[in-house]
């Protein structure tokens, strides 16, 4: 389980092709490197598992899913990554909920600055965009943003001088893709409803479900 807080980026150093996937191997800033082996690290939105550890680099596989589902397949030798840090218990939720289970892949459509923030347009897929709503989260490469606004399949967000500095996001360009989760609060509340009789929110609905107490 992640937040979206992006602690630092990382540099892919190697990517080694194998029969069933690949193994990155990634430089992490200094304030990373207490992962131990088996941790899960949150890189451009995707959970993936340290398998190796050799000083400021670690190593990481990712599985043919991983590969077909993210846009890690299109990683190379000298590109920069988000990185984030499993939540701990005692930690603070700066951002919202993150997985790393990216659920689909977006297009970037716009990019527009103004002064020092950036505005940016994301077309995403029919499984990503059902859930977004306006001032809700969305995860872009495993960075947790506000959204402005949602006209159909594009969402509209803001970054703001911190992220683009934190973040590899400064980076993209108009075409690039990215990865996307959406909130997973938005995919219970429909399976919650696929559930119900008449697929309608009613007082009894959020009744049984615990929203409101009981009593009238």
């Amino acid at each position: 389980m992640f937040t979206g807080i992006v602690e630092g980026t990382g540099k892919v150093m190697k990517v080694e092709f194998r029969e069933q996937g690949r193994r990155l191997a990634l430089s992490v800033p200094p304030g990373l490197t207490d992962v131990q082996l088996g941790d899960s690290i949150n890189v451009n939105g995707a959970c993936l598992t340290v398998v190796e550890i050799n000083r400021e680099v670690i190593r990481v596989d990712l599985s043919n899913e991983t590969l077909q589902r993210t846009t890690l397949s299109e990683i190379r030798e000298g590109d920069s990554v988000n990185l984030e840090r499993a939540l701990r218990l005692s930690d603070r939720l700066g951002g919202h909920i993150v997985t790393g289970h990216v659920d689909g892949i977006g297009t970037i459509a716009e990019l527009r600055r103004e002064r020092d923030f950036l505005q940016m347009k994301i077309r995403a897929p029919l499984s990503v965009s059902k859930y977004v709503v306006e001032k809700g989260s969305i995860a872009v490469d495993g960075t947790s943003l506000t959204v402005n606004e949602t006209r159909g399949d594009v969402i509209a967000l803001t970054l703001i001088p911190f992220t683009l500095e934190k973040t590899v996001l400064i980076h993209k360009r108009v075409g690039d893709r990215v990865n996307l989760e959406a909130d997973i609060l938005g995919k219970y509340v429909e399976k919650m409803l696929d559930r119900s009789s008449s697929g309608k929110v009613t007082l009894s609905f959020l009744r049984e479900h615990g929203f409101v107490d009981g009593e009238e």
